[in-house]
């Protein structure tokens, strides 16, 4: 199928009716079925997709405060309290007392769950593949080359990546 081919295709619903937006559909059926794969993938974690994201943050990212973590996934603090002692009680994470800030805790991951992660990735990347399976690899390249650029070009001036996703949890939240 030749790109034009797919974007006529993807401008209707098998029934033949067109959509007012091929960038709003396409990326709703998209984020529909990436999010049913990797709840799927993350069946592991506390709380699914959103355990996804709050252990790959620790994981992957110098160790953040409570506070700091919670802002950057824009998750309520309290949520996040629950949430963190979740992972703490599943051997995934500890909160260690930042030597520099007595008050603050530092949200650092345990061997289990650096382990418990990379399996999560792996499916995690394996679901994506088999959503974008239809795609030649340099188109899926492309494609996730330019939602990236698209994305972070889409934040106000400013404003980190994960501070205009957590902007738009918000938002979505609201609808």
């Amino acid at each position: 199928m030749t790109t034009r081919e797919a974007a006529e295709t993807a401008t209707h619903s098998p029934q033949g009716s067109s959509h007012g937006s091929v960038l709003g559909w396409s990326l709703a059926v998209l984020l529909r079925e990436w999010n049913t794969r990797v709840e799927d993938a993350s069946r592991d974690l506390p709380q699914g997709v959103r355990g996804y994201q709050v252990l790959s943050a620790v994981v992957h990212e110098a160790p953040p405060t409570q506070a700091a973590l919670a802002a950057r996934l824009g998750i309520d603090r309290t949520v996040m309290t629950y949430l963190l002692d979740k992972f703490e009680g599943c051997d995934l994470l500890e909160r260690k007392q930042d030597p520099s800030d007595r008050r603050a805790r530092r949200i650092v991951p345990t061997e289990h769950g650096r382990r418990l992660l990379a399996e999560v990735d792996a499916r995690v990347a394996k679901a994506e593949d088999e959503l974008l399976s239809t795609l030649p690899p340099e188109d899926r390249r492309a494609l996730l080359a330019l939602l990236e650029h698209a994305a972070t070009g889409a934040a106000p001036a400013g404003e980190d990546r994960c501070a205009a996703v957590a902007r738009s949890a918000v938002l979505t939240r609201e609808e």
